[in-house]
């Protein structure tokens, strides 16, 4: 799947150059011994990389592959991947495999959805779970008792690298992981979000990670139905005054994109929930607008909600385009498609390109209304609106 990017054409280097080389080669192998050939030099670069902390190199090569190669560019980004989020590790003598994985949350609130700190019991109470129900009988864990949100992840393969490094340590000697809180950035506040624990998983070198791995039949599908079921009621308990849904625990880049890709739908139908509750009115009585909003090509698709009796757009979210969705994708179709499940009845959509504006003000997105025209969002004024701004 090709990861979208920031294009820069700034002079490489030449580790980042040897990159693209070596990532075309792996990319046009014919062979299963070619492919090792390639992918052993490209594994080595990129740990040297990681080790050094030279994040500058990894994203020139990817940038330039980007439009130039596109299979290079996925195999360059799944090997950058997999060597950010695990490793093999040696203690007292045996190896581990390591990996750092997410268990992501969708959710939403009319009020603040909490990234915060995890009390002891109920972080004892949620590894247990993940233990057994999610992770093999192999497996010991080390989890942040922290809940993120997304501004507080990773901002680059060296960080997750590092991070990945300091939990496997924790999880292989017993011990419980340190953050400093202090240092997190603050969370936007939404209406709907996403929340991940984060973790590593350690197993001997070779046996299974997780419990489809084993023999025993279970498979991801009843992971997660265990998962929900044994962990939602402590998980209950770190989002109070929220809906939320888990999602099953995986490799940190592969869950970071499920939650990408399954927050777009939860969003929409989380809106129609949230207007419907907040002004008293059924579904029938809305009506969305869908408009795709355009930098030097489309970035993302916009829909402003208002009643149908108004040009007013009362809230809004964003459907960016994930993977390799473009212009040519029926993502309108799928959005619409949603809202009618939804219940709304009156679905407008715009074939204008719409300019990728912010509000100056306050940096809200802009929603297109029923006249072809980005607005900004405004709720109206309800005794029983939010205490916040809906972005």
């Amino acid at each position: 799947m090709k990861r979208n990017r920031l294009l820069s054409r700034k002079r490489m280097s030449s580790d980042a150059t040897e990159l693209g080389h070596l990532a075309t080669g792996l990319a046009e192998s014919g062979g299963r011994l070619e492919e090792d050939f390639w992918e052993r030099q490209l594994v080595e670069l990129i740990d040297r990389i990681l080790q050094e902390g030279t994040e500058d190199d990894l994203n020139a090569a990817l940038d330039r592959l980007f439009d130039s190669h596109a299979a290079a560019h996925d195999c360059l980004a799944d090997a950058i991947e997999a060597r950010a989020e695990s490793c093999v590790m040696s203690h007292q003598g045996q190896d581990y495999d390591v990996l750092l994985f997410n268990a992501p949350l969708l959710a939403w609130s009319r009020f603040s959805i909490p990234a915060e700190t995890v009390a002891a019991e109920t972080l004892r109470t949620l590894k247990v779970h993940l233990g057994a129900h999610v992770f093999s009988a192999a497996a010991q864990i080390a989890v942040f008792d922290y809940l993120f949100s997304p501004d507080q992840l990773p901002h680059s393969f060296v960080d997750t690298w590092q991070l990945m490094r300091d939990l496997g340590g924790a999880a292989l000697c017993g011990k419980s992981p340190q953050l400093d809180i202090s240092a997190m950035p603050e969370t936007n506040q939404f209406l709907s979000d996403t929340r991940y624990l984060l973790g590593a998983v350690v197993v001997p070198r070779g046996r299974p990670i997780f419990r489809w791995n084993e023999s025993d039949g279970v498979t991801r599908e009843s992971a997660l139905k265990e998962w929900v079921k044994q962990g939602g009621p402590s998980l209950e308990s770190l989002l109070a005054g929220c809906a939320f849904q888990p999602l099953l625990a995986d490799a940190y880049h592969t869950a970071c994109r499920l939650a990408d890709m399954t927050s777009r739908p939860y969003s929409l139908r989380a809106s129609v929930d949230f207007l419907q509750t907040t002004l008293g009115k059924p579904a029938e009585s809305l009506r969305a607008v869908i408009g795709g909003f355009y930098d030097k090509r489309l970035e993302e698709y916009r829909i402003g909600f208002g009643p149908r009796n108004s040009d007013a757009i009362h809230h809004g979210i964003v459907w960016p385009l994930l993977g390799s969705e473009d212009e040519t994708t029926d993502v309108i179709g799928e959005i619409e498609t949603m809202l009618r499940e939804s219940g709304v009845k009156e679905v407008v959509v715009h074939n204008q390109q719409f300019p990728f504006e912010f509000c100056d003000d306050c940096g809200a997105p802009l929603y297109p209304n029923a006249d072809g025209e980005a607005v900004h969002a405004e709720m109206p004024e309800l005794d029983n609106a939010p205490s916040q701004t809906l972005h």
